[in-house]
């Protein structure tokens, strides 16, 4: 059904350029003749079809083998306490309404609650086509710049959150996951849910032993759909891991990269003493800083892609 609402979507977008494409041999057509107002329409045709065309364009550049997946976004503060696990939630709303934006649709599997503010960690589903390929621009480290709401002396602060993005793994590969490897934990939810969710032992954690990956999940009131939920993600998680292993590798063949490489931090976020987003990796910056804390960082996905693009 997924792959065929994406072969839907790519049938959709080829017959609105065919209609396009015929438009405009019609308006060129009355232009030559001469006809009144003719140039005009063809102006605003090529208006309305250049937003498309660049889309088409931006989705021909996400050519990974996975990029028209579904995606799993891990949010988690860094150093700092309250003031960067504010600032994790300020990025979970960030890519909540990006998603909204964009029509996709988002299940959070697990969410863990600031003792004061904030959170401090959430497990985020993004369904969509492409999600993936969009969204592999976010993963990394988050800082932002601001007179922070927590400190009665209104001193400025930065925080760091991190922004780790892998796609949902489709259930006909198989990655074989001994049992042995993995310990089960079982314990009551914590937060808002009733009696029914705090006094029952419906959360679930789950420790892959060979690799120390924990993955947790207490979304659901059922034990069994929160253990179903958590180890699809170990899955994902064990898939990114293994593809990192071979990039790796791979990185090694090709011998060191002589790029300018800007460490783990990937953008920066100022609200004082100026406003102002900026990418760390492309040298894409935008003004309206409030705009792309709202869920406006398609021009931020589009520069990565470009650039990227360019690296490969």
């Amino acid at each position: 059904m997924s792959r065929r609402a994406q072969l839907q979507e790519k049938l959709g977008t080829a017959g609105s350029l065919r209609d396009a494409h015929e438009e405009f041999e019609i308006l060129i057509e009355m232009a030559r003749e001469g006809e009144t107002g003719a140039e005009a329409e063809l102006a605003a045709a090529l208006a309305r079809t250049g937003p498309l065309l660049d889309r088409v364009e931006l989705t021909a550049k996400m050519t990974g083998e996975h990029d028209a997946a579904n995606a799993f976004v891990e949010i988690r503060p860094g150093a700092g306490g309250t003031e960067s696990q504010d600032w994790a939630e300020m990025l979970e709303r960030l890519y909540l309404r990006w998603s909204e934006r964009r029509g996709f649709a988002v299940e959070v599997i697990d969410e863990q609650p600031g003792e004061e503010a904030g959170i401090k960690g959430a497990t985020l589903l993004i369904k969509g086509p492409y999600a993936y390929g969009n969204l592999r621009s976010e993963n990394g480290v988050h800082r932002l710049v601001r007179i922070s709401p927590f400190d009665s002396q209104s001193r400025r602060h930065t925080s760091f959150a991190s922004a780790h993005v892998y796609p949902e793994i489709d259930d006909e590969i198989d990655l074989e996951i001994p049992e042995k490897d993995i310990r089960v934990d079982r314990y009551c939810s914590s937060g808002p849910g009733g009696q029914g969710v705090n006094t029952t032992y419906s959360a679930v954690r789950l420790v892959h032993e060979p690799t120390g990956i924990i993955v947790t999940c207490q979304n659901e009131r059922s034990q069994i759909k929160n253990l179903a939920s958590a180890m699809k993600v170990l899955k994902a998680r064990l898939y990114e891991l293994e593809m990192q292993r071979r990039e790796e590798e791979l990185a090694k063949l090709k011998g060191p990269k002589t790029d300018i490489s800007w460490g783990n931090q990937i953008r920066s976020y100022v609200l004082q003493p100026y406003r102002m987003v900026k990418d760390l990796r492309t040298g894409h910056e935008v003004g309206n800083a409030d705009r792309v804390l709202d869920g406006d960082i398609d021009d931020f996905i589009e520069a990565f892609l470009h650039w990227n693009a360019q690296q490969q």
